[in-house]
């Protein structure tokens, strides 16, 4: 029996939930640098296609890393309009992002061993 091919749905579905998976990592990865606010991030975002997201899913997760203890906030003044709240990794976010980029490769060569061409 022949496998169906994968329709635009399905594929969209797994790039979806793909994304899930590793967007809090990207934002801490983000934040490693410096702070940013919640706008910059989603353009920086933005700017890798499979990576776009919408303001309904970073400030949601934002207010949840920040919850738990992987971000702090502070507000800023700015030069366009009113001030915005700047997201920095504290020593957790650290800890969590330092323990996901270990683990990453080994997880990506999991995958591609189990997915790739035979």
């Amino acid at each position: 029996m022949v496998p169906a091919a994968a329709s635009d749905s399905d594929a969209g579905k797994a790039e979806s939930q793909l994304r899930k998976g590793v967007l809090e990592y990207c934002v801490l990865g983000l934040l490693r640098d410096g702070a940013r606010y919640g706008v910059e991030l989603l353009e920086v975002l933005g700017a890798v296609s499979v990576m776009t997201t919408s303001q309904g899913t970073i400030y949601p997760l934002l207010a949840r890393l920040r919850r738990d203890g992987l971000v702090e906030t502070a507000w800023q003044e700015s030069p366009s309009g009113p001030p915005r709240r700047y997201y920095s990794l504290t020593p957790r976010g650290e800890a969590a992002l330092a323990e996901f980029t270990a683990v990453w490769p080994h997880f990506r060569d999991a995958v591609d061993r189990f997915t790739g061409e035979r």
